[in-house]
Parts: structure tokens; sequence; C-alpha cells
């Protein structure tokens, strides 16, 4: 639980929320626990607002990297600098695997 509210884990924000596509360079850091910067950015929803939930996925496989809240809006993480998505929880992270031993998962469709 954060300031802002509560978010899902992995499995589930990647058949919910909003997706933030970003290029294959930005994985290792994002997998890592970095924020988004917008070089690597390769497209977002139009529809992002700033402050709303969203899952980074990567552009070659789109699987879901991390949970993360906007920064500024979809429309606007295309740009030549600048963070754009605050992380907050990522593959590997302690709650990714918590998740993992647990058997907990998104179900696709629901």
């Amino acid at each position: 639980r954060l300031r802002e509210g509560i978010f899902p884990t992995l499995p589930w924000a990647d058949t919910k929320l909003r997706r933030v596509v970003v290029d294959m360079g930005a994985v290792p850091h994002v997998a890592n626990g970095a924020d988004v910067m917008a070089p690597g950015v390769v497209s977002a929803d139009p529809q992002i607002n700033g402050g709303d939930p969203v899952v980074v996925v990567d552009e070659r496989h789109g699987k879901a990297l991390a949970v993360g809240i906007a920064l500024v809006p979809g429309a606007e993480m295309k740009a030549p600098k600048g963070k754009v998505v605050k992380n907050v929880h990522h593959v590997g992270d302690k709650v990714w695997r918590f998740v993992q031993l647990s058997g907990i998962s998104g179900s696709r469709g629901s």
C-alpha cells in the first residue's frame, strides 16, 4: 500500500491497466526498479493521465515489467527527456517473488 493508494501485482496489472511500452534498452533498468525515462518510451496509451497507475511492458514481447504511477499524460510520454513513470513494483522485487511462490496469478479476460 502506498500513500497514493493500493496497486495491483504484475499478473493482474498486465490485464487491467493502461500500458506504457518501452524499448529493449530500457528493459533491464525498469526490471531492476528504475523509473521510466521518456527516451525509452516507444508508445503510451493516450488515455493515461498523470497520477494513473500503469503497467510498463517491453516492445518485443509485450511482457509486463513493472507497475508504476504516470507522472505525465500518455500523450506527453514520448519526449526527448524526463521521468515519465514512477516504478512502484517490478519483476523480481519482494512482492513479485511472493506472488510467484504463492501461485497467485492474473487471469486474462476476467
